[in-house]
């Protein structure tokens, strides 16, 4: 059984989509981002979503990209990462990690596997990651009871869409838009076609990310999805690492709870 399903459960049973919030680990730096993740949560934040900060990233736009730089420049080490999931987890949250796969690769598939969920991991977003060609991250996932996160997007076939599916468990993640993260003023029209489309080859939840950084806008993706997952907004309210701590927990957790309140007071779907 998913390790998210319990989760998920529970948001359907008080009528909402989950709410999952974005930082990278490190970032403004490791015992700092362990702190505004448990202060996501204990703003309303469902799960957080731990980021592997990355020198070449894929998905990530330049709000993201510069607080990975930032991480990297601090002396952040894959191991890291480990510590923060930690901390989540013995603070009575539930994390996964987003990763890119090459650090995975490096560090070992298996030994990254065994260490996420020694730490109380629950799963892996791996946007670079393509279930065709994951086979080790599959059998890993499986010896260590993880769930595994692969993306479709709106350019994506039906074959495709199909084939993601069939490998993902937990949620399968739906990009909004095509293109980088990043905060957006409006919510993408493709988003909730993307979402139509994988509910007729999935009974997984479909969470959406990519844009989304007020209320209003995580109601209006509540409406047609079962998770919003907010990054770039959340990164943006850090400020910075010479910041003074207690104003970026102030200000993440401003955001978190506006989300909170939005995935509550879902719009209605789109026709």
């Amino acid at each position: 059984m998913s390790r998210l399903a319990p989760m998920f459960a529970d948001c359907r049973a008080e009528g909402r989509a989950a709410l999952i919030g974005y930082l990278p680990a490190g970032y403004p730096t490791v015992p700092g981002s362990a702190d505004l993740f448990r202060t996501m949560i204990d703003a309303g934040v469902d799960l957080v979503e731990i980021g592997v900060p990355y020198s070449d990233p894929v998905m990530d736009g330049p709000v993201i990209q510069r607080a990975a730089e930032s991480a990297l420049r601090g002396g952040f080490r894959l191991r890291d990462v480990f510590e923060v999931v930690e901390s989540v987890a013995s603070a009575g949250g539930r994390a996964v990690v987003m990763t890119y796969w090459n650090p995975v690769h490096r560090y070992g598939v298996d030994a990254f596997a065994r260490d996420l969920a020694s730490a109380g991991g629950l799963g892996m977003i791996t946007p670079d990651l393509i279930p065709d060609e994951a086979g080790d991250w599959l059998a890993a996932a499986d010896d260590h009871r993880l769930d595994r996160i692969f993306l479709i997007a709106p350019s994506s076939s039906e074959e495709r869409i199909s084939m993601t599916a069939e490998a993902s468990s937990g949620f399968v993640y739906a990009t909004a838009v095509m293109g980088v993260t990043g905060a957006r003023d409006a919510v993408g029209s493709e988003a909730w076609s993307t979402v139509r489309r994988a509910r007729a080859h999935t009974t997984l939840p479909i969470g959406v990310g990519l844009g989304v950084r007020s209320g209003d806008q995580a109601a209006e993706i509540a409406g047609f999805s079962d998770a919003v997952i907010v990054g770039s907004a959340f990164v943006s309210r850090v400020g910075g690492v010479d910041r003074e701590p207690s104003g970026a927990q102030a200000e993440v957790r401003e955001l978190a709870a506006e989300l909170a309140s939005g995935v509550r007071r879902r719009t209605a779907r789109p026709a």
